[in-house]
């Protein structure tokens, strides 16, 4: 009987071991707690591309590559090159107009070539020397556009100085008297020319609907634009100054305030 009762307490002592046992926490091992990554955050915004803007450039004129341009502005004709560039042109019958106002350049060319030259002679400034052997392949190229549709020339033989134009004689007359007072005065002429032979071109490209003529005048208007920059330049610096006699005022700042125009 003893010996069946220390049995039942030992049993029971163990279920009550094992029980308590079965309740104590368990010992692990310690591990780092997963890296948890920051919420994701909105990503900057891009900035709004800039667009550049496109400033429109002005678009060469016909034949553009049969014009150079020396270091002080004196534009001249390539007349070898305007051959080529004419020889790929239509020809167009002529009306009394533009026969006349051919005709007409033709001289007033020659009048800025033989004034330049003479006041070239009398003051020895390059200027005039420069732009005088510019302004003769000017002549040039109308000459070339007479010889293209058969026409008289009406400079063929004349001295400098002599003109058929009656108009263009007394000019020529007035402008070297007025340029022989001074350098200033002189510089004043190469303007007034200038300014004048802008003037008649423009309006001998709106008499004209010839694409031939019309790349002619357009060349020779550059040539007289940059021409009136480089004496007004040179004017300024002899501390003179110019009011246009035949461009408006608007037009002529504009001309002056912009750089030279170049060709090829």
């Amino acid at each position: 009987m003893t010996k069946h009762l220390s049995i039942i307490i030992f049993l029971l002592l163990a279920t009550v071991i094992v029980a308590c046992a079965s309740e104590s926490p368990v010992a692990t091992t310690a591990t780092a707690p997963a890296a948890t990554n920051p919420p994701p955050t909105e990503p900057a915004s891009s900035p709004t591309p800039v667009v550049p803007t496109v400033v429109p450039v002005a678009q060469p004129v016909a034949g553009d590559d049969v014009m150079t341009v020396g270091d002080e502005g004196d534009t001249t004709v390539d007349t070898t090159s305007l051959d080529n560039v004419l020889s790929q042109q239509d020809s167009m019958a002529l009306n009394e107009q533009e026969v006349a106002d051919l005709l007409f350049m033709r001289e007033e060319e020659k009048l800025a070539h033989d004034v330049y030259l003479t006041l070239y002679e009398q003051w020895g400034l390059r200027i005039f020397q420069n732009i005088a052997n510019s302004e003769l392949t000017h002549t040039e190229a109308i000459r070339t556009l007479l010889v293209r549709y058969d026409l008289a020339d009406p400079a063929l033989d004349r001295a400098v100085g002599v003109f058929a134009n009656e108009g263009l004689q007394a000019l020529y007359d007035q402008l070297v008297a007025q340029g022989s007072q001074s350098l200033v005065a002189a510089l004043q002429v190469g303007a007034t020319i200038e300014d004048l032979d802008i003037v008649d071109l423009q309006n001998a490209v709106a008499r004209t609907d010839n694409a031939d003529i019309v790349l002619v005048y357009e060349n020779l208007m550059k040539g007289s634009r940059n021409h009136l920059r480089a004496f007004i330049a040179t004017l300024q610096k002899q501390n003179g100054e110019y009011q246009p006699q035949y461009l408006d005022q608007a037009a002529y700042e504009a001309i002056i305030s912009s750089p030279m125009e170049r060709g090829k």
